[in-house]
């Protein structure tokens, strides 16, 4: 079968629609993360979110719209903890990504009968994404592009040096919050695409290639959002010819993509495009 031929099923454009949507919302949110440094953070509330699927899945829920709850709740909570009750962060993160698959798991067992859509959630699969999906990814991404327009000096000030932002006046905590809380909600409406157990590569490997290229935070989402889409679209050409699963082998693409062009970059090929950005 020809590629433009997929096109012709309604399965296949879902799938397309999703991945660039998603890769915005995860350019924009990732690029946040990994300048940051809150990789582990997104880690922490990723795999806290199976907590809320299993609560979904045992109560008959929508298990995203349990996910999305449960991940706030676990952002806000990571955040009050290193912040108020002086719990080192890590400890914090630890804490909650424990109890979030420990709810998860035990939910999901006590489940009657078997759970035929779990492993979607865990390991992911874009070709079964749903308009429901790409609508809430489309609001999503059309929230991240506002909230990016209005306070992008607020957000890069943070994301660089958040005591620099203290003294410019800036509600450092207040954005923090804000930033957690979509960080959750990216990640549990991503889901679908690779799965819980992948998702946090999707966050970090874009945005650590692109920052190979430029170290300028609105360059980097751009660039970031390219490489994600494209990653995601050849990932799924790929998986469905060689017949993978689709959520890994556009992780395991990514991962290439990177060592490939750090390989490169260390042969100063590069060199030129850094000095210029």
């Amino acid at each position: 079968m020809q590629i433009f031929e997929l096109l012709d099923y309604a399965f296949f454009r879902n799938a397309l629609w999703g991945s660039l949507l998603a890769s915005i919302a995860c350019g924009i949110i990732g690029t946040y993360i990994v300048i940051r440094r809150l990789v582990f953070i997104s880690g922490g509330i990723t795999h806290a979110s199976l907590g809320g699927l299993g609560i979904g899945f045992y109560f008959g829920f929508n298990p995203i719209l349990s996910a999305m709850i449960f991940s706030v709740m676990s952002a806000f909570g990571i955040e009050w903890l290193s912040t108020k009750q002086g719990v080192r962060e890590d400890s914090a993160i630890a804490s909650f990504w424990s109890l979030g698959m420990a709810i998860g798991i035990i939910f999901i067992f006590l489940k009657p009968g078997y759970a035929p859509n779990l492993t979607d959630y865990l390991f992911g699969n874009i070709l079964t994404i749903a308009y429901s999906d790409i609508l809430y990814l489309g609001i999503l991404s059309l929230v991240l592009i506002v909230v990016l327009t209005l306070f992008h000096r607020q957000i890069l000030y943070i994301a660089f040096d958040a005591d620099f932002a203290k003294t410019r006046g800036i509600a450092v905590r207040a954005f923090e919050y804000l930033m957690m809380f979509c960080i959750a909600v990216s990640i549990v409406l991503s889901i679908r695409l690779v799965g819980v157990v992948l998702l946090m590569s999707l966050l970090t490997i874009p945005q650590m290639t692109a920052n190979i290229f430029t170290s300028n935070f609105r360059k980097m989402i751009f660039l970031s959002i390219g490489i994600s889409f494209l990653c995601c679209v050849s990932g799924l050409i790929l998986s469905y010819y060689l017949n993978v699963p689709s959520g890994a082998f556009i992780i395991l693409f990514m991962t290439v993509l990177f060592g490939l062009c750090k390989w490169i970059s260390s042969k100063k090929i590069f060199s030129a495009i850094a000095k210029v950005n």
